[in-house]
């Protein structure tokens, strides 16, 4: 993986290749919103009130419920977490976060 690859994920730009959504799935298991390989949004709303500035808080928050439904669709974490970051940033993109 390089940063070609992974480098503007924050910016939109999301490659349809597994190593791409592994590492997203990575980035969300070591922000702790991954368990028992299911995302939590509970965990992600969580991480947004410890995180994030306040302007962002509740549009982030309405986001991220807007997209619950998206990980369910995928049995495979990797996918699942690729597709529900999709989904946060073209459902919002001036409030993405991608760390």
């Amino acid at each position: 993986m390089n940063d070609e690859e992974v480098g503007d994920i924050d910016q939109g730009k999301f490659i349809e290749e597994r190593n791409v959504m592994c590492y997203i799935a990575c980035i969300y298991t070591m922000g702790q919103t991954i368990k028992n390989n299911k995302i939590v949004h509970d965990a992600m709303i969580k991480q947004i009130d410890m995180m994030f500035p306040p302007e962002m808080k509740e549009p982030v928050k309405a986001t991220i419920e807007q997209c619950r439904g998206v990980a369910k669709k995928y049995k495979d974490i990797c996918e699942a977490s690729y597709w529900t970051a999709k989904c946060l940033y073209e459902a919002d993109p001036a409030n993405f976060v991608f760390a």
